[in-house]
């Protein structure tokens, strides 16, 4: 496998069908991290002081009505993040597939169309590594917290170890469960179907996979840094108002901020589905060709006797040649 090649082809299936954009963008807002980070300051100076007393003002009936809109919202904003990203990755690998293909043209509502048939197969597989990895993570921290409990925090020391390993155990999960997901949309399988065909695809293919991974896991997140950039200009307003500690530069400094963050959102959106969409077209592209190339070659058909042109006859098999006849016994006169 040829990764350079799928690298680009894949920008050149992106930068043709620049619906694909699109559609990295909706794949990537359940997953895209938009955190500014705080430049390593502390809050352990009078700010602290300040926030507190700017909540202090404020009505708790306003507060607790703020909230529950919050929280209402949240919801609504949860369950359209999980529709648009689940259609959104759909259709992005819909998309490559028809591209690799040769159609000339894709539109929005066709790829659209095409990804909801798929919709509660991924979906499923999403819910079903989601409640997987909740379920791992409790029971590491339940045996943290026991293992420090028994042993004086000695556990919880011996811990450390295995929790360093598991991070590149769940970046292969996430390689992994990237192929069942093309196995779903690509080879149109079940959600158990899907994750039989991914491992098969990915154990007999590890290395082009671990190839492959590595180099759009260090792109995306060289990418992700420096598009993530500007947002720490955005929080200097913030951290200014923060550090004089009082009401009103909090207000001026939070509101600075949410205006830059404002401005500065849909150019992050954009680069960061051109990102996803890039990453997705690179992973879907790599899927057709190893499938294509693992695919087992059908069995040469039997060859069939030449037709005879007009007028020409069968060739008829050569006579047998006879055998000595039995000569017949020769009977006495009378008998």
């Amino acid at each position: 496998m040829d990764i350079g090649d799928v690298l680009s082809q894949s920008w050149k299936i992106i930068w043709k069908h620049k619906v694909l954009w699109i559609f990295g963008l909706l794949a990537g807002c359940g997953t895209a991290s938009t955190s500014t980070g705080n430049g390593g300051v502390t809050y352990q100076v009078d700010a602290p002081t300040g926030l507190e007393q700017y909540f202090a003002d404020l009505d708790p009936g306003l507060v607790a009505l703020y909230a529950g809109l919050g929280i209402l919202i949240g919801l609504i904003v949860l369950i359209l993040v999980i529709f648009l990203g689940t259609v959104g990755r759909v259709a992005l690998i819909r998309g490559t597939k028809l591209s690799h293909e040769g159609a000339a043209r894709l539109t929005f509502g066709e790829l659209f169309s095409a990804s909801t048939p798929y919709f509660w197969r991924v979906f499923g597989l999403t819910l079903l590594v989601a409640i997987l990895a909740f379920v791992v993570v409790t029971a590491l921290i339940i045996i943290g917290v026991v293992g420090s409990v028994f042993t004086l925090g000695l556990g919880l020391l011996c811990l450390i170890p295995f929790l360093c390993l598991l991070i590149p155990i769940l970046w292969l999960v996430t390689i992994f469960v990237e192929q069942s997901v093309l196995a779903i949309v690509l080879e149109d399988l079940g959600i158990m179907d899907g994750m039989r065909r991914g491992w098969e695809v990915f154990r007999l293919n590890i290395g082009s996979m671990l190839g492959l991974g590595i180099i759009l896991l260090v792109l995306s997140l060289v990418v992700a840094f420096l598009i993530g950039l500007p947002f720490l200009a955005t929080g200097v307003p913030l951290l200014t108002g923060l550090f004089y500690g009082t009401s009103e530069a909090l207000t001026t400094g939070l509101v600075v901020t949410a205006i830059a963050v404002l401005c500065y959102l849909p150019f992050f959106l954009l680069l960061n589905g051109i990102l996803r969409s890039y990453t997705g077209a690179a992973w879907t592209l790599n899927y057709l060709r190893l499938t294509r190339v693992a695919a087992v070659a059908p069995a040469p058909a039997a060859e069939e006797p030449p037709a005879m042109e007009a007028g020409e006859q069968a060739e008829e098999p050569p006579a047998m040649e006879a055998g000595p006849e039995a000569e017949e016994p020769v009977l006495p006169e009378g008998e």
